[in-house]
């Protein structure tokens, strides 16, 4: 019997043996197999931010929102909060728990979920290197990545990035991204009352965050207690200091999201620029870009305030406004308004809509008229209604309101914006040379263009953005430069990953130019625009718009130092804008016209005025300035009477 017993014994401790060696013989074979991935690669992977100018943020394009903060910035007390709840030994532990392993192995065996006693080093592993599955592989593996990281890193460095990985809910990684989104301040600024919550959510932000479901509240001040009596046990909190603990105010979700309002075009501009330059998606969401935009937050602002004082009230769901501010010269966008909310429609009004230019394209008969010598003084006849011959096909045109103005020179027909003047101005000029000129000026070849008499009208449908920019040339005198919006990107090593390069071209004469802007200082002086832009109080040139049915109204205008297009359309084309805003005709000269001087006297504010090139009087002879604003539609508010006896706006480039 004792033989059995001995062979038996000699026997359990041969397969003990074997076992222990082939278990000794995996973990070693895994432990040399399994390799941690960089931890900066995953720490470091954070939110893209998305920057003005001047370095302030507009928001953030990511799945993790995450900042990252060294340990020396993360106050004691907080880290004091997180060891309580989560590993009070963690200084002095290992990196692993074999009363955890052992609780969670039993509890899987019995059907559980793999689960309960990780350390901080454990709970680092598994957040930063391992897929969610709860299985007996990615245990080991866990294991595995602990002790390694427990050999190549201090408990100072692993603490550290732990703090920057762990995940509070609401989309937030890391404390400085939580402290945010729970209390509105910096994780530096934090009450201990404040670190203990925040410390408590991060076990299970689902089942903690007060906020998220009933219930969470009274699990969360559970656990808030636990976690003060935990930091007072350990002597990190003074007998004093814990009698007046109180748990504090936690700010609610922001169910808004990070893209509503006016905002959220932005972003969606700038992503999709991005990804033109090269940037994928990957590298958004998480490589912790930094991207400095051309746009400016005052002129930003100011574009949104200008649209929401001065836009119809009451108007119609489907009524879109875009606009955009474009620097001369340099194709900088300094500031751009996409629509109400992105989140309600997901379709840029600057960028992306498009809407019948109307008479914003005269400016391009015009330069074909001056650069077939065509004079600003040659007299035309503005009777209406008209018909041109248009390919075989009678074309019938009109101007605005049905109004015939005579004989009277091109200088005035431009500020007048007569239609049955500027169509036989284009036939005369070359309607191929119209296109061209549209094309040279900034409208790109996505915007369909036909040399057809009507061109001249504007029945093309170009975006804002695509107005804006060829308004930019014209004020750039004759230099076109694309638009853009990102000027820099920095990776998340702060290295330059990309930085724009402005290449401008001269694609006008300047006597051209400086004859155009002449008769469009004389729209903004004495013209069509003249009741709203009146009010900027500095020279200006534009051109309103308005295209047939009153679909859309434009205005679109500009200083030497910038350029502005705005759109007012609807969904649907053949819907009118006819009596938005108690106006029987919403025209560019209206609505339009309103919101981009408000918006130009903002941002030009402390910006000196300069003033246009002297007109060079193509053709040889000097037109006479007109000497009273053309009549114009009733203004929505009283506007200072004109001046007795006004003068051009083109000045010398220099003040007198």
């Amino acid at each position: 019997m004792a033989d059995i017993r001995n062979k038996f014994f000699r026997l359990g401790l041969i397969l003990g043996g074997f076992i222990f060696i082939v278990g000794a013989t995996v973990f070693g074979i895994a432990y040399f197999t399994v390799h941690i991935p960089d931890p900066n690669s995953y720490v470091n992977s954070q939110a893209t931010i998305i920057q003005y100018a001047d370095g302030s943020e507009i928001g953030r394009i990511g799945a993790q929102n995450r900042t990252i903060v060294p340990l020396a910035n993360i106050p004691i007390q907080l880290r004091h909060a997180v060891l309580a709840a989560e590993d009070k030994n963690f200084y002095s532990n290992r990196a692993f728990s074999i009363t955890g392993i052992v609780r969670a192995a039993i509890n899987n065996l019995r059907g559980g979920s793999l689960q309960g006693g990780s350390t901080i080093t454990q709970q680092y592993a598994k957040t930063a290197f391992l897929t969610p599955n709860r299985d007996i592989k990615r245990k080991i593996k866990e294991l595995i990545i602990a002790i390694k990281l427990e050999n190549q890193f201090s408990k100072d460095q692993i603490l550290e990035n732990y703090l920057n990985t762990i995940y509070f809910g609401r989309g937030a990684y890391g404390v400085e991204t939580g402290a945010q989104l729970y209390f509105g301040r910096s994780a530096n600024q934090l009450t201990l009352e404040q670190s203990a919550v925040l410390a408590s959510i991060l076990r299970s932000p689902g089942y903690y965050d007060p906020d998220y479901r009933e219930g969470n509240l009274e699990r969360l001040q559970a656990r808030f207690k636990y976690v003060i009596d935990n930091m007072h046990n350990e002597g990190w909190i003074s007998d004093k200091r814990y009698a007046n603990i109180k748990y504090p105010e936690v700010k609610g979700r922001v169910r808004s999201g990070t893209l509503s309002g006016p905002k959220g075009y932005l972003m969606q501009a700038v992503q999709s620029e991005l990804n033109s330059l090269g940037f994928n998606d990957d590298q958004l969401m998480i490589g912790g870009l930094v991207v400095k935009t051309t746009l400016e937050k005052l002129a930003q602002q100011a574009a949104v305030d200008a649209v929401d004082k001065e836009s119809p009230k009451k108007a119609p769901d489907n009524l879109h406004i875009g606009m955009v501010s474009i620097r001369p010269g340099t194709g900088e966008i300094v500031a751009m308004y996409g629509g109400k909310d992105y989140l309600v429609r997901q379709l840029n009004d600057a960028t992306q809509s498009i809407a019948q230019a109307g008479s914003t394209f005269k400016p391009f008969a015009l330069i074909a008229a001056l650069q077939a010598g065509i004079s600003l003084s040659s007299i035309w006849n503005g009777d209406s209604p008209k018909v041109f011959d248009d390919v075989g096909k009678p074309y019938e045109v009109s101007n605005y309101g049905d109004k015939s103005f005579g004989d009277v020179p091109l200088l005035k027909a431009t500020a007048s914006s007569v239609n049955t003047i500027y169509v036989p101005l284009g036939i005369k000029a070359g309607l191929d040379s119209v296109v061209n000129a549209a094309r040279a000026a900034g409208i790109p070849q996505s915007v369909a263009l036909m040399p057809t008499p009507s061109i001249v009208l504007g029945v093309a449908s170009p975006h804002v953005i695509d107005v804006a920019s060829a308004f930019a040339t014209f004020a750039a005198q004759g230099v076109y430069a694309k638009p853009f919006l990102v000027k820099e990107v920095q990776g998340s090593n702060k290295g330059v990953l990309y930085e724009a390069t402005i290449q401008p071209q001269e694609v006008f004469d300047k006597s051209v130019m400086a004859d155009l802007t002449y008769a469009l200082s004389e729209v903004t002086r004495a013209g069509t625009a003249t009741a709203a832009v009146s009010k900027l109080g500095r020279v200006s040139a534009g051109k309103t718009g308005t295209s047939q049915n009153n679909a859309s109204a434009w205005f679109s205008g500009y200083v030497p130092q910038l350029a502005t297009s705005i759109a007012f359309f609807r969904d649907d084309a053949t819907q009118s804008l006819n009596g938005i805003g108690g106006l029987t005709s919403l025209t560019g000269g209206s609505f339009p016209a309103r919101i981009w001087t408000a918006y130009m006297k903002a941002v030009l504010k402390d910006i000196p005025e300069e003033f246009f090139p002297e007109p060079a009087y193509i053709g040889g002879i000097t037109p006479a300035p007109i000497a009273d604003p053309v009549p114009t539609l009733p203004p929505l508010e009283p506007t200072p009477s004109p001046t007795p006896s006004p003068k051009p706006t083109a000045k010398p480039t220099k003040k007198p």
